[in-house]
């Protein structure tokens, strides 16, 4: 329903600020970079998980999920000197790689910068992966399969094949 959604045109205002939509485009990218394949943010992965954080998650989640990517801005920021948009592929892949290894800490409340941004990079690792994989884009291109369907047809027509 999301992915359809963003094909219609909708855009939330309630979602993820600019920075954050930079960074989650950035971060997206460096785990499904462009070759012979789409990029994450050339199927629209960035509006994807900008529509799930608005309209889908539960404010608590939420909060904790936009103060993880202010966290991870930050922490590349303090650390690199710059954003990390502006850091060129090398920087980005080690940013990520050092967020992949990094502890999320135990279960309860999160006083830790570092624990919040590594939860927020794993919370939007799945994202990015669920959303680029269930995009129509890749499931046409790339999987060749069909992942999602428009509605749920229980009475459409089936003829089972025989055992073999």
């Amino acid at each position: 329903a999301a992915w359809s959604r963003i094909a219609a045109g909708y855009r939330t205002a309630e979602g993820l600020t600019t920075v954050q939509r930079s960074l989650v485009g950035g971060i997206a990218d460096v785990i499904f970079p462009r070759t012979d394949t789409p990029s994450a943010t050339d199927v629209g992965v960035t509006d994807w998980v900008d529509l799930i954080v608005a309209e889908y998650y539960a404010d608590d989640v939420r909060t904790a999920f936009v103060t993880g990517l202010d966290a991870i801005d930050a922490q590349v920021r303090a650390s690199k000197g710059m954003a990390f948009t502006e850091l060129d592929g090398a920087g980005r892949r080690e940013v990520v790689a050092s967020l992949d290894s990094a502890p999320q800490g135990g279960r309860g409340a999160v006083a830790d910068p570092a624990i919040e941004a590594a939860r927020a990079y794993r919370r939007l690792k799945g994202l990015v992966v669920h959303g680029y994989f269930t995009s129509r884009e890749v499931e046409r291109s790339v999987l060749r399969v069909r992942t999602s369907f428009p509605k749920f047809e229980g009475s459409a027509d089936y003829t089972p094949r025989p055992a073999r």
